[in-house]
């Protein structure tokens, strides 16, 4: 086996089920050149090495962020409706079930709630498959259309039957769309500046949670203001299914179709002309023979990769055990308990959780995932410890309502800056191309059965165990994950996907490279 390198044509091996081609590209044209034999996968990779060998270098300069940018934004519009359908109902509830007639049920009230949640679960699970079999931007498309005719059905409602169909089916296109767009993301992303792209995803989420509690303020002096917030959320869903159709198909997803001139014009459209060659040769590092076979739940847990699937589950799990939810749902509890409006507690954890973001946004390539990871666990172990404190009966009812309080806040601006936004940016990252989509929606299935769980005991712990306790357990949790992070997670900041694949490899499998 041999390559040829000159300034205009590369050469890459790449590999299917029956035989090898080689992919020939060059400035202004490709063209595919098939061979018969059947080189296994140490071959390859012996390849790739004589093409480093003989000159094949990243470029030195980093590919313009302008390119890939634009379709970024596109996709964390997923995002913002993530937030916004979350936060939708938080303060209309009391209103909705007024005039859709299940007034004082509350078992009502939390289907209302819940069937979103239950829906989530169900379409994370099948998002996986859905975005490698249509491909990231029609799987875009798909979710928008539940969220669009859930909302419509949500604002038109005239009994509680409609709006928890409309509820379940904004749920299905919110637990097919987070996922997705955290896939998107880090594939069309160039690798210096992926991490803060991952933070515009966690920042949308706040935007889209804070328009929601922002809207929902004259619910109670508007008659039918309810229904004009759910059909407000028609409009961002609209946007992303037509916004879709212009932007670039994931490279990477074309690759392991086999539709290599076409990834190609996707990097040129992302990355600019000179550097799709290296973008191209960075793809073909990580292409194996079984590529194209399917990928079996059994495989996610027992297979080579089930080292990087337990990581991402257990990061998933940790996030939602550390009682952000909890926390979230019993501020305004507290905040109204020494005379401050629930309004104006929405509008400080806003502000708080918009902060952190933000500071995860300038910090996320500069710092790292890891560090920012493991500093923010540390900050909300302390945060807890505020609030383990202040319900502890050794502070004033005076200081204990500002150790309350503050803990309240440190926590979910620490939340933000690490726990919240790493994940769903690190778990791409750390997943091999093969099992990236699969392995995200087994692991957010895993983030919605904890957080439905969390939600649904938080109350009933704290009447029995009281916040001392409970707030101890949330504050433990933080700490195993600071543990976790420190011996388990590698930093990813600045490597490409490839390297980072073949970084996490088994040694077995390494041994070939």
């Amino acid at each position: 086996m041999f390559a040829i390198w000159d300034e205009k044509t590369i050469l890459i091996p790449c590999f299917t089920l029956t035989d090898q081609f080689w992919y020939v590209g060059n400035s202004s044209s490709s063209m595919y050149k098939r061979m018969t034999s059947r080189d296994s996968m140490s071959a390859d990779v012996e390849a790739v090495s004589v093409l480093l060998q003989n000159g094949v270098q990243k470029e030195m300069t980093n590919p313009s962020w302008k390119y890939s940018c634009p379709h970024v934004l596109v996709a964390t519009i997923v995002a913002l409706l993530f937030g916004y359908h979350l936060g939708v109902v938080n303060e209309p509830l009391e209103i909705i079930s007024v005039d859709l007639g299940f007034s004082g049920d509350t078992l009502a009230e939390g289907l209302v709630v819940s069937t979103c949640l239950a829906a989530a679960f169900a379409g994370s699970l099948i998002s996986g498959w859905i975005a490698d079999g249509v491909g990231r931007r029609r799987a875009f498309q798909l979710c928008s259309l539940p969220m669009l005719l859930g909302a419509s059905i949500c604002a038109t409602a005239k009994t509680l039957a409609g709006m928890l169909a409309g509820r379940f089916l904004v749920g299905l296109g919110l637990g097919v769309g987070p996922p997705v767009a955290s896939l998107y993301v880090a594939e069309v992303s160039p690798a210096h500046v992926r991490g803060t792209y991952g933070s515009l995803i966690q920042i949308a989420t706040c935007l889209g949670l804070m328009a929601a509690l922002v809207l929902g303020i004259p619910v109670k002096n508007i008659v039918g203001w309810w229904r004009v917030c759910f059909w407000l959320s028609t409009i961002p869903a609209a946007i992303l299914a037509l916004a879709m159709m212009f932007c670039v198909e994931s490279p990477h997803w074309l690759y392991k179709r086999g539709k290599l001139a076409e990834a190609e014009f996707e990097f040129e459209r992302l990355l600019g002309s000179s550097h799709v060659k290296s973008a191209m040769l960075e793809l073909s590092k990580s292409n194996r023979e079984d590529e194209t076979e399917s990928v079996k739940i059994s495989e996610l847990l027992h297979g080579r990769h089930s080292r990087v699937v337990f990581i991402g589950a257990t990061l998933f799990a940790l996030q939602q055990l550390s009682g952000i939810n909890a926390v979230f749902y019993f501020s305004s509890t507290v905040f109204r308990r020494a005379g401050v409006s629930s309004n104006l507690a929405n509008v400080f954890i806003g502000i708080a959780n918009l902060t952190g973001s933000i500071v995860a946004l300038v910090l996320m390539d500069k710092l790292g995932r890891k560090v920012l990871l493991h500093w923010s666990f540390f900050g909300m172990a302390l945060a807890m410890a505020l609030q383990v404190f202040a319900s502890s009966g050794i502070a004033s009812n005076y200081g204990a309502f500002y150790f309350s309080v503050g803990g309240m806040l440190l926590f979910v601006l620490t939340f933000a800056v690490g726990a919240g936004p790493v994940p769903g940016l690190l778990l791409p990252e750390i997943f091999p191309s093969r099992i990236r989509a699969k392995a995200m929606a087994f692991c957010m299935s895993v983030h919605w059965v904890v957080n439905f769980f969390v939600g649904l005991m938080f109350l009933r712990l704290l009447d029995q165990l009281g916040p001392h306790l409970l707030y101890s357990i949330f504050g433990t949790f933080c700490l195993m994950a600071v543990v976790f992070v420190k011996r388990s997670v590698m930093e990813t900041k600045g490597k490409s996907l490839q390297e980072i694949e073949i970084a996490l490899l088994p040694q077995e499998y390494r041994e070939f490279l």
